[in-house]
């Protein structure tokens, strides 16, 4: 038999800092292989274990190939397969009825299944635009961080990735990089062969921990305390760049006042860790050059997230570690991407409409709302693309209890019968990243990726991009912009802004972006400095300086729920995403709870049996491992599982609550305390 084999360049979609590039091996028609672009200096060849199984994923046997309409109750997952033309036209009747008395009754839920510019929200933002629905503050991640950020350096931007490799201390500040952001991982490996010092920040004792030279196992949500302690350090020992401070600066007085509040001892107490920690990294700190930082999302899943990532993006402009292209900090480098999000989005089909705004974070309260004058309208259609709310979102009992609503019209684009489509009324089968065109920005690095389909869509799948297409010509949106083909929205993205010829021939193309981008200022902010003082904030009623806020649940405070809990990603998982991929959760096992060995004792638990993980807004059950992953009196919550796959049917977010962060109005899963017990078992059946 004739084998015709080729390869086709693409970019991994998953939301991950390193937005690699891979190369897709087909074979008459069948993707038989994904591997790293070793002519991508970012990716060099080198794929997670995750995404090199992608074929795994794409081929899954419960990959869902055509519509589905709901036949059973909601939540029974009973569904009949039907014709595309009939999905389409029962959800446009639907949603046009909706629309004629509200549309914004109508709420799109999505987020980053795909961080593509085109498969995200290229054609859906224009449907629900010209549709006038609800708008969705799409929070669930980052946007305390990133608000912060905004707010101290006038952006999303930071150091250029490639540049930790010459690094002479890195500080890994709220991530296991080895898990969730592997190619950066090389880079810091490169340093420390090269002599750089490693501190890793975590309460966790990560497999990037292990392998720093230091661990720091501060308290969930106490990060802007050690923070402003190492101010204090620095201020007291003059370990500073006053030059850099007066030239780049804004609000030093401020600061300096703030930080002499936060002498080591007092941080050490309310962080619980040593006082020799903070003395001796602060040292490292202030006298090591070029100094580093590496920040990543985990902490600011708290209710002070964003005072704690102002407090940290502080840090460098005090000793002048933006001087160095090995020197600053980065949390994300999405803001350096010129994306045209006017040309591809078009907030112009509004015609003048206003549509409320509701938080992602909240839908559990928002679907459970009857509508009211300050609300706005019942929620009555929810259409959820490249998400599973009712896996991802905090305080699940109650977004579960809000999808089950049966006057709720719910529609679903996946790829697999998650949690979510188990809810819906239509399923609609999505394509994967290598059965469509994409464009992708990156938050770890500044190339802008193209990704080509590798093979035609499996079954009867179609892009995101064609659904809302097909449901916008159903609807009579007539606009222009509705005929729009992929390859052209990938080419409207970022318009003259980057050579999408290049991108065509190798599949990537780098930023003109400075070595050392404010070496000498020049800040994206209002002042052109690093802000330490936000007049925005403070215009907003906040405090215009960074401080540490305790958390909404602080321990000690409840002798019901005395341990702090914290839900990292799985290793093998993202978020949700690949839960269902049989070889990857072979390797992580069950659902778990890391416990200390002195909690656990307490409790009389031990490895291997199952336990409850419990607060008044409900419970899990999965099995416990006693472990030094777990500091005192924190527990880790190992996630996200689906609900169907958990030995109760639930799963870490069923403890895990709607309050939001000081800034950003982002969700707080690991500023949560519960309590664990072991599950007692009745005739031996827990």
């Amino acid at each position: 038999m004739n084998t015709t084999a080729h390869t086709i360049r693409g970019a991994c979609p998953h939301d991950c800092p390193d937005t690699c590039s891979f190369v897709t091996t087909v074979e008459n028609g069948i993707a038989v292989r994904v591997q790293g672009n070793a002519e991508h200096r970012h990716t060099d060849g080198a794929l997670c274990t995750k995404v090199s199984r992608y074929t795994e994923r794409t081929y899954h046997p419960e990959r869902l190939l055509h519509p589905l309409k709901r036949t059973g109750p909601k939540g029974s997952g009973q569904f009949e397969r039907v014709s595309w033309d009939e999905a389409l036209d029962a959800i446009a009747a639907r949603l046009s009825a909706i629309a004629e008395r509200d549309p914004q009754a109508v709420l799109p839920y999505s987020y980053a299944g795909t961080m593509g510019q085109v498969q995200g929200e290229g054609m859906a933002a224009r449907f629900f635009h010209k549709l006038g629905a609800s708008f969705l503050d799409r929070t669930i991640c980052s946007s305390a961080g990133g608000e912060a950020l905004v707010q101290t350096l006038g952006g999303k931007v930071g150091m250029k990735v490639e540049h930790f490799a010459h690094s002479k201390l890195i500080v890994i500040w709220g991530s296991n990089s080895i898990g969730s952001n592997l190619h950066f991982w090389r880079l810091a490996q490169q340093a420390k062969r090269d002599g750089a010092r490693l501190v890793c920040i975590d309460p966790r004792r990560t497999e990037t921990a292990e392998k720093c030279h230091e661990h720091i196992a501060l308290r969930p949500g106490t990060d802007a305390a050690l923070a402003l302690s190492l101010m204090h350090q620095l201020i007291t020992h003059d370990w500073l760049d006053h030059d850099y401070i007066a030239q780049h600066t804004l609000g030093w007085e401020g600061l300096r006042e703030r930080a002499l509040q936060w002498p080591p001892e007092r941080a050490a107490e309310i962080c619980g860790i040593p006082v020799q920690q903070i003395t001796d990294l602060a040292r490292a700190y202030g006298t090591t050059k070029p100094a580093a930082i590496r920040l990543n999302y985990g902490m600011q899943r708290v209710r002070g997230g964003g005072n704690a990532v102002r407090a940290v993006a502080c840090l460098p402009a005090l000793v002048g570690a933006w001087r160095e292209p090995a020197g600053g900090l980065l949390l994300s480098s999405s803001g350096m991407f010129p994306v045209n999000r006017a040309a591809l989005h078009r907030p112009d089909l509004l015609a003048g409409k206003s549509p409320r705004i509701l938080n992602m974070s909240t839908i559990g309260n928002d679907l459970l709302n009857e509508g009211s004058v300050d609300f706005g309208p019942k929620i009555e259609a929810l259409i959820v693309y490249n998400s599973n709310p009712v896996a991802v979102a905090p305080e699940s009992g109650k977004v579960v209890q809000g999808f089950l609503r049966e006057d709720l019209f719910t529609v679903v684009l996946e790829h697999f019968q998650t949690d979510t489509a188990d809810h819906a009324d239509f399923i609609l089968p999505a394509t994967t990243q290598l059965e469509h065109w994409d464009i992708h920005a990156s938050y770890g690095h500044t190339d802008v990726l193209l990704n080509r389909p590798a093979i035609e869509p499996v079954g009867g799948s179609r892009t995101n991009t064609d659904i809302f297409r097909a449901l916008a010509q159903r609807m009579g949106f007539d606009d222009a912009c509705f005929q729009d083909d992929d390859e052209t929205l990938c080419r409207t993205a970022f318009g003259s802004a980057v050579d999408f010829q290049l991108l065509l021939d190798q599949g990537f193309a780098t930023l003109p972006v400075p070595e050392a981008p404010y070496a000498n200022g020049g800040f994206p902010t209002a002042s052109g400095r690093c802000e330490f003082f936000s007049a925005r904030l403070a215009a907003q009623g906040q405090d215009g300086l960074p401080d540490h806020l305790p958390n909404h649940e602080l321990q000690g405070s409840s002798a019901a729920y005395p341990l702090a809990m914290i839900s990292p990603p799985a290793r093998n998982f993202l978020n949700s995403t690949f839960v269902n991929v049989q070889s990857l959760r072979d390797i992580e096992g069950e659902p778990l709870l890391e416990i200390h060995a002195d909690d656990a004792a307490l409790r009389g638990i031990e490895t291997g049996q199952m336990v409850r993980v419990f607060n008044d807004r409900g419970e899990y059950r999965c099995k416990a491992k006693v472990s030094t992953r777990a500091r005192p009196g924190v527990v880790n919550g190992l996630g996200i599982w689906w609900r169907k796959l958990g030995p109760a049917g639930t799963n870490v977010n069923e403890v895990t609550s709607q309050h939001l962060t000081d800034m950003g109005r982002g969700p707080v899963f690991y500023d949560c305390l519960v309590e664990v017990a072991p599950v007692a078992l009745v005739a031996g059946v827990p």
